[in-house]
């Protein structure tokens, strides 16, 4: 549904060890993109020119869900599912390229 907010699930290990392994400043960035996100509805983050939400063609997630690139701070873009109203985040990547990669 296009108003449901956007809950975000930040609980896969690969994404929190990437997270937390950043410089404190760039954790700052990604946390407010984070802060963003989960007060947007999915109607918005698909319109949102800043986040990019774009469809990975090259590669799929459990159960073979859609996965999802998606700005989170300059420099920063984070691979995704969507499943029901939950944003559901697997991995940071500072530099664009490796988000694509396999």
């Amino acid at each position: 549904m296009p108003n449901d907010r956007v809950r975000l699930d930040l609980n896969n290990p690969t994404f929190q060890r990437q997270w937390f392994g950043l410089p404190k400043d760039d954790q700052l960035r990604v946390l407010r993109a984070l802060r963003k996100l989960s007060e947007l509805t999915w109607d918005q983050v698909y319109r949102d020119h800043g986040l990019k939400w774009e469809l990975i063609y090259s590669k799929t997630g459990p159960n073979q869900q859609r996965l999802y690139s998606l700005r989170l701070a300059k420099g920063f873009r984070a691979v995704a599912y969507r499943e029901g109203d939950w944003m559901r985040l697997l991995t940071l990547h500072p530099d664009h390229d490796s988000t694509y990669d396999d």
